[in-house]
């Protein structure tokens, strides 16, 4: 089996690949309070409530935006599991030809999703990558498989938090689809600002990416927030959830296989 990490700013999402197979996957609360011991027996408790066993686990594949935890989690690995996982960077083979100014600067979960965009849906048409994490990242893939840069916009949920924090009278909101864009009471104007808001931000950065690369570019969502937003909005042609987990899947193979 091949276990993949993709540690984000508020979330590591992780999966268990069996060959090809997705077997299951969970996502816990990025800590860097937490120790190497502390995230190895959260993820024993996590493999015995799945039925799966940690010793079947033959590879680690990491992509990582948090470098203050990839020490914890290396010795993690190392002492649970016995391996030295892969962790995507430079040097790392992806199979694309990063265009860039400075291809170091790329973020390891932008490539990765690129990655597996391009070997799911690419070559035919450019390809959009949305990611809505922490930040919400758009990347741009070409047909021949150049990854040409993207934008990058605060995300949905530090949003929220700093509307929420920074207004005396405002309060936490579930983030669900509003019934109107015309808000009848304070929580469903506060649903449909932000709901709709970002619908707009999406609709808006997409519409010039295609300006400058074609409209015939073919939209991939990806991230804790892509079928709500893609549910309002027909710029978004696929949702993919588990993109970034395929993405670490084929990285590892790229680098092991040949």
């Amino acid at each position: 089996m091949i276990l993949a990490f993709d540690v984000g700013n508020s979330n590591i999402v992780i999966g268990v690949f069996r060959q090809k197979e997705l077997l299951t996957q969970w996502r816990i609360r990025t800590d860097l309070q937490k120790t190497a011991d502390e995230y190895g027996m959260l993820l024993k408790e996590l493999f015995d409530c799945s039925g799966l066993a940690m010793p079947e686990v033959k590879a680690v594949a990491v992509s990582s935006v948090v470098p203050p935890l990839m020490k914890e989690l290396e010795w993690m690995i190392n002492k649970y599991f016995r391996l030295t996982p892969l962790v995507v960077g430079p040097g790392v083979k992806t199979g694309l030809a990063i265009r860039y100014d400075n291809p170091r600067e790329v973020g390891a979960d932008r490539v990765v999703n690129a990655v597996a965009a391009y070997e799911k849906y690419g070559g035919q048409v450019p390809l959009v990558i949305v990611d809505f994490g922490t930040a919400t990242t758009f990347c741009v893939v070409t047909p021949q498989g150049e990854y040409l840069g993207g934008a990058i916009a605060p995300g949905i949920g530090i949003s929220t938090e700093a509307l929420f924090a920074r207004t005396a009278k405002l309060p936490r909101v579930e983030l669900v689809r509003p019934r109107s864009v015309i808000g009848k009471n304070t929580v469903a104007s506060m649903q449909a600002g932000i709901i709709f808001g970002f619908v707009g931000q999406v609709e808006g950065i997409v519409r010039r990416i295609r300006e400058e690369i074609g409209e015939d570019a073919r939209v991939v969502a990806t991230g804790g927030f892509a079928q709500l937003i893609a549910r309002e909005s027909d710029c978004i042609d696929i949702v993919d959830p588990v993109l970034t987990l395929e993405g670490l899947r084929m990285i590892y193979e790229k680098n092991t296989l040949g």
